[in-house]
């Protein structure tokens, strides 16, 4: 056979990246975060920019800018719990495009931040395991674990309200 065949997947220009990630990012971070997803938003794709050029293939793209959101959200509820106050105007999550993520939104709003993130990732963007663990910087199993848990967590939540 002649010549070889590349398994790498191209990466595409910035510009198709971001256009082909930005609306599922920004929903997911509004999911997280409420009001403030817009800042850790711009500063997701700020950090995504930033290593961009050296990525070495454009496989799981999709999960690589999760990962990076993911972060900047964990950073983000980290230094709020830390401040332990709300900012002025800060509202709950705007109004989103499908019933199960508007769904998703309020049932998951009282976990804690890496169960919150398992469950939104799983449920409602219904990413596999392992792209929810790059996503959380853990193990496939403990992004089962975080997700399992999240959900037993909102089971005892609604059996106590009903």
């Amino acid at each position: 056979m002649m010549g070889s065949v590349s398994t790498a997947d191209p990466i595409p220009p910035f510009e198709r990246f971001y256009l082909a990630h930005r609306d599922e990012v920004l929903g997911y971070l509004r999911r997280l975060l409420g009001q403030r997803a817009d800042d850790a938003w711009q500063e997701t794709f700020l950090r995504a920019l930033r290593a961009y050029d050296r990525l070495q293939h454009g496989k799981h793209l999709r999960a690589w800018v999760f990962t990076i959101a993911t972060n900047v959200a964990m950073d983000d509820l980290r230094r709020a719990q830390t401040t332990d106050t709300l900012e002025e105007g800060d509202v709950p999550p705007v109004e989103l495009r499908r019933d199960a993520f508007r769904e998703l939104e309020h049932l998951t709003g009282g976990l804690p931040p890496t169960e919150r993130a398992a469950v939104v990732l799983r449920y409602g963007y219904d990413l596999p395991y392992a792209q929810i663990a790059t996503a959380l910087g853990s193990s496939e199993d403990a992004a089962r674990a975080a997700a399992s848990s999240g959900v037993r967590r909102l089971r005892r939540t609604h059996e106590r309200h009903a």
